[in-house]
Parts: C-alpha cells; structure tokens; sequence
C-alpha cells in the first residue's frame, strides 16, 4: 500500500488527505495546533474551485452549502460606481461557503484511511537521494513514499526545499467575519459588491437566505474588509471600533454591518505572500517525493479571492497525475503542470493588488478615471484565467 505524510490541516492539507485516501492511500496527516478549527468566517470559491471540488468528488457536500455570488459591482466611498454590475454566465460566477460548513464537508470526506495527528511541528524533512522522503519534529520521524507540504505560508518544507522564495508583507491587513442572520441588519434583496478607498476596501456577500432551513445552520451577512498598513495590535473591541471610524460614510450596508459586527465575530489577519516564488513544486526523493500545496507553494494576496481555490487545484491535479503515473514521475508531473498555473494566477492577483493598494489624491484621481475600464478588463483576464484551468482527465 502506497503511503503519504501531509502536512497541514487546513483546506488543502484536508482536501489532498481525503483524495489520497480514496485512491487507496494510508495517509497520516500531521497538524501543528492540539485541534483542526477552521476560521468562524466564509471562503469565495470561483469556478475553477469549484471544479477542483467536483474533481475532488466533493460536489454533493458542495451543493449543499454554497451560496452563488452575483456581480455586484465597484463604488467609491462616495457612492459612485466605477464599474456597473454586470450579469455573467452561472458558469463564471463564484459561490460563497461558510468555512466551518466546508471543514465539515473535507472532514467527512477523510474516511477510515487517514490517521490524524495533532500537536505536532514538524521542524524538519529528510530530502536525500537513495532515501525515501521524511518529516521530523525532533522526537519522531515520519516515513512515507510522499510528503505533501500543504502547512501554509510559513512552511518550514518550503524553506528548506525552496529557500529562495521569501515571505514578504503585501502591505495590508484584512478583517473578516459573519454576522448570523438572527443580528443582521435589514438590507435590500441581495447584498454583494466591493468599494474601493484610498487604500481601503470593503465587500459583503449573504450565506444563505434569511430564515432558511438549509443543510447549514451558520448562515448570515459575510465581510471582508481590507486596509493599508501593519495588522493591528489593540485587541478586537478596539479594533472594530477603528473599522467603524475608517469606514464611516461609506455606502450602504457598510455602516449597519460593522455596527451589527460583535468584536467576538472579528477576525484579523496580516496579507503576506511569496516573492519570488518557489523554483519547484516537486521533489524527487528516492522513489518518492515531496510537492508543495497551497500557500506553502503560491501564498498571495487574497484580491482574487484564488487562494482556496489554487490549493484544490492543486489537490486535485496531484490526485490525478498519481492516479495516472507512478512515482517519483508524478512529482515531476506535478511540478511542471503547477508551476506554470500559479504563475499566471499570481501575476493577475498583483497587478489588481497594485490598482487597489493606490494611494494619494492625484493616484486616486488617475485611478478612479481608469478603474471602470481597468477593472472590468482586469477582472475579466483574472476570470479568464480562472476559467480556463479543467481537472486532469480522470
């Protein structure tokens, strides 16, 4: 029986240990904190994810708790629309998943074959020719033909394997969180849409329907706010009432949903991504290998909301090529089909970093003239893109 050591208990780490498994692999997956908890916030799936998904034969689960997102278009803070809502096919649509409901659906989906084990930091791995691939946490040595390194942008795999591709900060923080129906705000029929600052920016997206008795019971109003500059420091109550100052006069709903937002609802996180990016994905090691997954590998900022979905990508083609080859040449595969992928999803998610991160009046006048035709066209590349990735033939 083949085995696998997958590092990382997060959305990819739990979508690549499950697919793994389902191939018939015993697969031990290793996860730093005492107890996987997802974050109590929601995750835009574009197309290309949910594809990875499906391929993932995660559809069902799927269906059963996402949320399609309209385009609802970009405003200025003064209510002026720089780029008009637009319909678009179903197909190009993204859908919005509560991230507790989506942990649930990757847990399910582990099976009998995957042995969990947390509280472990894996500190080191074992990458020498003529021995198969290893991870260590300083008491024990984990053993197997593949190591996926699938434990986030700070992954200590990554900085022994690849140790040219650096954390940096995207100079910007991002807050999140879901207010549950029962203390959302009235608001009209659909809330969706972006607004853009000078250096702020705002978006909201509903998890479900008001009073529904769907397949999930953490249905609500889902944010997400970013801001130019370091995380900060004072504790969530303080905070929130920062956000409320930052955004007060903005458009509708931003005021009512911070105003309805608990400081326990709140969740803050530092944007940092990778630069450059690894050389490789794939390693092989002796008759095995270790890959990179997820932010371990392509650690962006969130602007096209691609990180979740890039990871499934990756799962899925991993999955896939070992399915197809054996190895170590589906580590080869791997590296040469994702390297190129994320590539490109990386260049499209900088060059809108670099129109929302704008700053300055007369920036901001340059930008704001050029946004309803920049956007649109950008925003169109990065859909394109999306679109164009189709899970490996089976």
């Amino acid at each position: 029986m083949r085995t696998a050591v997958v590092v990382g208990g997060g959305l990819g780490g739990l979508a690549v240990s499950g697919a793994l498994a389902r191939s018939g692999w015993q697969v031990t997956l290793l996860e730093r904190a005492d107890r996987i908890r997802p974050e109590p916030t929601a995750v835009v799936l574009w197309p290309n994810g949910v594809r990875a998904l499906r391929a993932l034969d995660l559809g069902a689960g799927l269906d059963a708790i996402a949320t399609p997102l309209a385009d609802g278009g970009v405003r200025r803070p003064d209510g002026h629309w720089l780029v008009q809502p637009r319909p678009a096919p179903a197909e190009r649509l993204p859908v919005v998943v509560h991230r507790e409901d989506l942990h649930d659906a990757l847990i399910a989906g582990l099976g009998d074959r995957v042995e969990l084990r947390t509280g472990v930091t894996v500190r080191t791995v074992r990458a020498s020719q003529g021995e198969r691939p290893a991870v260590g946490d300083g008491r024990h040595t984990y053993e197997a033909d593949l190591v996926v390194a699938a434990d986030g942008v700070d992954s200590v795999i990554r900085r022994q394997l690849a140790p040219e591709a650096a954390v940096v900060s995207s100079g910007c923080a991002a807050w999140r969180a879901v207010i549950p129906w029962y203390r959302a705000p009235s608001l009209p029929d659909s809330v969706g849409g972006e607004i853009l600052g000078a250096g702020y920016r705002f978006g909201a997206a509903s998890l479900g329907e008001r009073g529904s008795s769907g397949a999930s019971s953490r249905g609500g109003i889902y944010w997400m706010a970013t801001a130019a500059g370091a995380p900060r420091p004072e504790p969530p109550q303080t905070q929130l009432a920062l956000l409320r100052r930052w955004y007060a006069g903005w458009p509708a709903p931003v005021e009512d949903l911070l105003a309805a937002t608990d400081p326990v609802d709140l969740v803050q996180q530092e944007i940092r991504e990778l630069r450059p990016l690894p050389k490789a994905y794939g390693f092989p090691v002796g008759p095995g290998g270790v890959v990179l997954l997820g932010d371990a590998a392509h650690a962006m900022p969130p602007h096209l909301g691609q990180g979740a979905c890039l990871a499934f990508e990756d799962a899925a083609t991993l999955a896939a090529l070992l399915r197809e080859s054996t190895l170590p040449d589906a580590v080869v595969a791997y590296d040469r089909v994702r390297r190129p992928r994320a590539a490109a999803v990386v260049r499209q998610t900088r060059r809108m970093s670099a129109v929302l991160q704008t700053r300055g009046r007369l920036a901001l006048r340059a930008r704001d003239a050029a946004l309803g035709t920049i956007t649109p066209r950008l925003l169109g590349s990065a859909a394109t893109v999306a679109a164009q990735w189709r899970p490996p033939s089976r």
